[in-house]
């Protein structure tokens, strides 16, 4: 049991799964202080209200304490989350998908080496009967 559980720290599973949770914690802090800031004063401005935790608001007592059920609070929760979901395509997501792409489409460019021994014979061949065309 030790021995796998040793293997799995050897592998670095365990400090990427480490790297991610700390870089997910800083960037939460960057998201929530984007949308503290800069999203929930725009919704001010435009609605009045810096978020939609008191919109459809309904409280009502059958017994004892009053009930209250806030669909607002769900809508702020949806937004935000969608504020998180857009921040962390076009910062994290996209840009990374475009370094692997140009990483792919350099490692799919044929070299020298790559090209079969034939096509590199032939492709001496030509040259040389360009450089004897050119002489004449």
């Amino acid at each position: 049991m030790l021995a796998g559980f040793k293997d799995f720290i050897a592998r670095g599973n365990a400090i990427d799964l480490a790297v991610g949770v700390i870089v997910g914690g800083a960037f939460s802090t960057v998201v929530d202080t984007l949308v503290n800031s800069v999203f929930n004063p725009l919704i001010g401005l435009i609605f009045g209200k810096p978020d939609f935790s008191s919109v459809l608001t309904f409280t009502w007592q059958l017994w004892g304490e009053p009930a209250t059920v806030s669909f607002g609070a769900v809508l702020t929760a949806l937004l935000n989350f969608l504020i998180v979901a857009v921040a962390l395509y076009f910062c994290i997501v996209l840009p990374l998908n475009k370094l692997a792409e140009r990483r792919a489409s350099k490692d799919d460019e044929p070299t020298a080496d790559d090209k079969p021994e034939d096509v590199v014979v032939l492709e001496e061949i030509r040259d040389l009967l360009q450089a004897n065309a050119a002489k004449k």
